[in-house]
């Protein structure tokens, strides 16, 4: 599978995501998902599914070094201190002296960016964490992360799919060298009955689903992370790689309606703060 290069790590640009996959019945999910062919795992403290994609992990009897292990700390933790008590409980969970990539989950209110981002680089300094990222922040977010602080941002994941534009951070991010991982690539699973899509599916012998995750892995420096809980559709969505848009498909998706945000909590930060 095709990776991204970003701060000394690769990641695989089609992963597996466990969003709304609680306890342990996401342990045979995510076996299901390593033994298809997944290498890159998905996941977060706020998920309570840790320990069970740690299992999975072992179980899988896939080499440790083959996979890419991402988890995040959630925004009542992200004071220094909390942020490295909540990574050891993370790292406990999952059965590692490692991950690969660390997140910041979503921004707090007043948290203080500086402090919380040098945190996470100490991490990735003693080799905890192999790279660090954020989740969720605005376009001034991450500048002042970039800019200011230097902060060696791997990825920035952020809701992207047909129905919602990500054209000022995929340009900022772009120049800067920054991946873009897309998370709700198929918008809580509007995009599988959108109509467009499954006409542009039908032409390319695919669902609208597939289409969806073919249009985000068809832009330069954009991960998928489509969550699937049964084998077959997790079967679908990887062969979404194999799906080759025109200009003819690009154009149709450009036209869908671009302003569908539809995660929305309210410590959400201001999408549209001028950067």
């Amino acid at each position: 599978m095709e990776s991204i290069i970003t701060q000394g790590v690769a990641i695989p640009r089609l992963g597996f995501g466990t969003f709304r996959m609680p306890g342990d019945d996401a342990q045979p999910v995510v076996e299901s998902a390593i033994a298809l062919g997944y290498r890159h795992i998905d996941t977060a403290a706020m998920y309570e599914n840790e320990a069970a994609v740690g299992a999975a992990i072992a179980a899988s009897g896939v080499n440790r070094n083959e996979l890419f292990v991402t988890t995040k700390v959630w925004h009542d933790q992200l004071a220094p201190d909390a942020l490295r008590r909540a990574f050891d409980i993370s790292l406990g969970k999952l059965r590692l002296d490692h991950v690969d990539l660390y997140m910041i989950h979503w921004p707090s209110k007043d948290f203080d960016i500086k402090a919380t981002l040098e945190a996470l680089m100490s991490l990735r300094e003693q080799g905890l964490t192999r790279a660090i990222g954020v989740c969720n922040f605005n376009l001034p977010m991450i500048r002042r992360a970039v800019e200011e602080i230097g902060a060696p941002i791997a990825s920035v994941q952020l809701e992207y799919h047909p129905f919602l534009s990500q054209d000022r951070m995929l340009s900022y991010l772009r120049g800067n060298g920054i991946p873009l991982t897309a998370y709700a690539p198929l918008a809580q699973g509007r995009a599988a009955s959108d109509a467009t899509l499954a006409g542009l599916g039908r032409k390319h012998g695919c669902s609208a689903a597939q289409m969806a995750i073919a249009w985000l892995l068809d832009q330069e420096g954009v991960i998928v992370i489509p969550k699937a809980a049964r084998p077959e559709s997790q079967k679908s969505n990887l062969d979404a790689l194999g799906i080759r848009l025109d200009d003819e498909d690009r154009a149709t998706i450009a036209a869908l309606p671009k302003d569908q945000r539809f995660v929305r909590p309210p410590f959400a930060p201001d999408w549209n703060a001028a950067a």
